[in-house]
């Protein structure tokens, strides 16, 4: 297994640096993994004036998989757009074909009080969110800011889908829910977004051909409204882009923290980029506070996706279950001062649970 590791900017090494311990001891147990690093986001700009240096871009490629931390700093909020920490991570994906983006939110029985919603709308909580992540207007062209004859400036961007784009990752929705609750719900804007009438047309198409799996469609403000009402309405929600970036960090809160989330970013073969879905927070950076189970738990999906290692995976998030068992706690999910622990003293604990 030859994994690339980007740590990034922020927490982002030191989040990294928990999971990469998890590896190392499953490496120890006999399990063949080569890891090599690189750099990328501010880390890359500052090593080689590139969000997503040449040298990154060759080992991603030669690597079976990526992990990575996580990117973006204050000190890097005026470069030019084309060399900030995030144009990074949009290149890596889209360089990488990774097209389906997977966000699990899971509640935990331990964390059911860390949620800021009653425990009964919680409890059991088990959702699989997937993003379309290489189109829609985050990719969309022409996009800029330009000057009106008025002389008033103007933002503009471009939101588009084609049928291809739709049709392979709602194959990918579909084929996810047929290994779970066997429900879909397909989120877009379609009364009053063209592209999400060409987005509903199409998911109906392809759920004909898994009939097994219940197909229902939702307008996504009513969405982001019964994500908070009735959670555990939901299976599966399949996405675009934009949508999913936003209601998968909704998400994120009925579990008690964004620091408890993984991702999986998918190509056409399982290829995948694995990295927490929170950000780069460098107001706790180097304080050794963060929360490192979502990284953790991204190794867990790395060993699931792309090395169709399930025996893996479910140690690995067996050892986090145990972990939290024993009441350990990072800050973001700890109810008293008494179960607080640190980044690394966090990492050691799910290696001892190992």
């Amino acid at each position: 297994m030859k994994i690339a590791v980007l740590p990034g900017d922020g927490i982002g090494p030191e989040i990294v640096a928990q999971a990469v311990k998890v590896m190392s001891a499953l490496r120890s147990d006999g399990l063949s993994i080569e890891m090599e690093y690189a750099h990328i986001g501010g880390a890359g700009y500052d090593a080689a004036g590139d969000p997503f240096p040449a040298a990154t871009e060759q080992l991603v490629k030669e690597s079976d998989a990526v992990l990575l931390g996580a990117v973006g700093g204050y000190q890097y909020d005026n470069l030019p757009r084309p060399l900030r920490p995030e144009q990074g991570l949009l290149r890596i994906r889209k360089g990488l074909g990774l097209f389906a983006n997977l966000r699990p939110a899971m509640v935990y029985p331990e964390l059911v009080n860390a949620s800021s919603l009653k425990p009964e709308l919680v409890s059991g909580l088990d959702i699989m969110i997937l993003r379309e992540l290489t189109g829609d207007i985050y990719f969309g062209q022409p996009r800029g800011i330009r000057t009106l004859e008025t002389g008033e400036r103007q933002g503009f961007d471009t939101m588009h889908y084609s049928e291809s784009e739709i049709r392979r990752v709602a194959h990918v929705g579909f084929n996810i829910a047929l290994k779970r609750g066997k429900k879909l719900c397909s989120v877009d804007k379609a009364n009053v977004l063209d592209t999400s009438m060409l987005w509903r047309e199409i998911v109906t198409e392809v759920g004909q051909e898994y009939p097994q799996v219940e197909l229902s469609h939702m307008y996504v403000d009513n969405a982001a409204m019964q994500l908070v009402r009735a959670p555990k309405q939901f299976d599966v929600i399949l996405t675009g882009n934009i949508f999913g970036d936003i209601l998968s960090d909704e998400a994120s809160m009925l579990t008690g923290s964004i620091g408890m989330l993984p991702s999986a970013s998918l190509d056409a073969n399982n290829k995948g980029l694995y990295e927490p879905c929170h950000g780069s927070a460098p107001d706790i950076a180097g304080k050794d506070v963060a929360n490192p189970l979502a990284t953790i738990l991204s190794v867990a999906m790395m060993m699931r996706y792309t090395f169709a290692r399930v025996d893996v995976a479910q140690r690995i998030e067996t050892a986090v279950r145990k972990t939290l068992q024993q009441g350990l706690r990072t800050g973001d999910i700890a109810e008293t001062e008494m179960q607080k622990i640190g980044c690394a003293a966090m990492g050691d604990a799910v290696v001892g649970s190992l």
